[in-house]
Formats: C-alpha cells, sequence, structure tokens
C-alpha cells in the first residue's frame, strides 16, 4: 500500500525478532529504513534482506545506552536519506530476579537500555524529526509495565519508565509536530524471550511455553509480525490523530 512512501525510519534493536520484522515491514511500506543493532553483523543482514527486495536500507550499529552511539545512529541516517520522519525505540534487554535477588549491575543494564535508551535516541532523533517537518516516535513498553511479572523486577521498572516517557514526551513533543504512541507486548516469541521462557519451565523451554501460552485468552504467545502491524499503524497518517497512546497488544492476557 505504500503507507509510508517518502518517509525514513529508524529501527533499533532492527537486526532480529519484533525489529526485524517491524524494518521489513515499514521497508515494504516504502519507508527507507536504518536498521539500528548492537549487532554489525545483524544489521546488515536484516539492511541486505530489504535491499534484496528492491527497498532502501542501512546498517548502524548503535549502542543505546550511549549517547555519542545515539546520536551517530541519527547523523548516519541523515547522512545516508537526508530525512528522519519515525524512529522506533525497539531495542530492549529482559532482566533476572526480584528487588532481593536482583544483581546491581543486571539492574542498571536493564534500565540502561531499554529507559536510558528510549530517552537517548529520542533526544537526538526529535530535532531531526522536527527538521523533516514532523513525524513519529513509538516507544516499546511492555505488560510487564502494566502488571506485576515474578522475578522480573528490573524490566517491569525499566518498561514502567517508558510508558511514563512516552506520554511526558507526547506532551512535550507535540509542538514539534511529532506523535509519541507506546506498544506494550504481551509474550512474543522471540529470542529475548527464550531464557525466560525456559526459567518458567524450570529449565524447560517447551514446558515453560505451555505455561506461557494458558495465560493468553487467544491461546498462542504472539508472533513479531503482530507488534510490527502495530507500529506500522503508528507511524503511519492513519493514527494522525494518536499520541500519549498505550497500546496494549497482547492477546487478551492484561483483559482477565
Amino acid at each position: 500500500m505504500d503507507r509510508l512512501s517518502d518517509k525514513v525510519a529508524i529501527v533499533t534493536g532492527g537486526g532480529s525478532g519484533i525489529g526485524r520484522a517491524t524494518a521489513l515491514l515499514l521497508a515494504d511500506e516504502g519507508a527507507r529504513v536504518a536498521v539500528a543493532d548492537l549487532s554489525a553483523e545483524a544489521a546488515q543482514t536484516v539492511a541486505g534482506d530489504i535491499t534484496k527486495a528492491g527497498g532502501d536500507a542501512v546498517p548502524v550499529t548503535v549502542d543505546v545506552s550511549s549517547s555519542g552511539d545515539a546520536a551517530a545512529m541519527v547523523d548516519q541516517t541523515m547522512d545516508a536519506f537526508g530525512a528522519l520522519h519515525i524512529l522506533y525505540n525497539n531495542a530492549g534487554v529482559d532482566s533476572s530476579g526480584d528487588v532481593v535477588d536482583g544483581d546491581e549491575d543486571d539492574w542498571d543494564r536493564c534500565l540502561g537500555v531499554n529507559a536510558k535508551g528510549t530517552f537517548l535516541c529520542s533526544k537526538f532523533a526529535a530535532p531531526a524529526i522536527e527538521s523533516s517537518g514532523g513525524g513519529a516516535i513509538i516507544n516499546q513498553g511492555s505488560v510487564a509495565a502494566l502488571v506485576g511479572v515474578p522475578n522480573f523486577a528490573a524490566y517491569c521498572a525499566a518498561k514502567g519508565a517508558v510508558v511514563s516517557l512516552t506520554r511526558s514526551m507526547a506532551v512535550d513533543l507535540a509542538s514539534r509536530r511529532i506523535r509519541v504512541n507506546c506498544i506494550c507486548p504481551g509474550t512474543v516469541f522471540t529470542p529475548l524471550m527464550e531464557p525466560m521462557l525456559a526459567a518458567r519451565g524450570g529449565g524447560d523451554l517447551d514446558k515453560g511455553l505451555e505455561l506461557t501460552i494458558a495465560k493468553y485468552p487467544v491461546g498462542r504467545l504472539g508472533e513479531p509480525e503482530d507488534i510490527a502491524r502495530v507500529a506500522l499503524f503508528l507511524a503511519s497518517d492513519d493514527a494522525a490523530f494518536v499520541t500519549g497512546s498505550i497500546y496494549t497488544a497482547d492477546g487478551g492476557m492484561t483483559a482477565q
């Protein structure tokens, strides 16, 4: 449908999982895409997949928790495409442990990537989006921001911060013609989730999957493409009057 014709997007964590699915979908809808990932190889692979399919993409290596990397990511995108309209703050890491057992380094890493990374990427992208005529920032939250998840304290805290930051950004950036929304996925079967699922099953991934699926009224976990389609909507003009919203894409998990 080319809903994003003439648009430029950055997708962080674009080398795998939800980020990969979203980068491919945005490109299929006409966007030129900067595929940003901590793994240079993963970013190059996805950018290559886009160009092979007839799209336009560049790989960017980035640690979103680094101010210098976040700024360079935006600069590289502007150098490659001359504009920026969409930022999808998808990059994230998980955590383990409650507030008693959790490790301080794990806490710092989880907050640094998930919360600080969202702040830093948005900080440098917002002026570029404004100078390009406005656009959209999409932040990646989680149902863990909305309900308590056992032994996931740092992740719950980090994603809760992203939800609150989204609302603040929506108010602050509206005058710059930038819409800001947040997606809160339920469990999506990606490499990031496999350790958590295995732990839930006492080391047995299949058992962990079974226990987790039981929490979802739709009878399955999410697929990366499920979340990518929500991101596409929020990035497009179909969502022109949507900002400051939290979209829960969780197969009904939090409705119970």
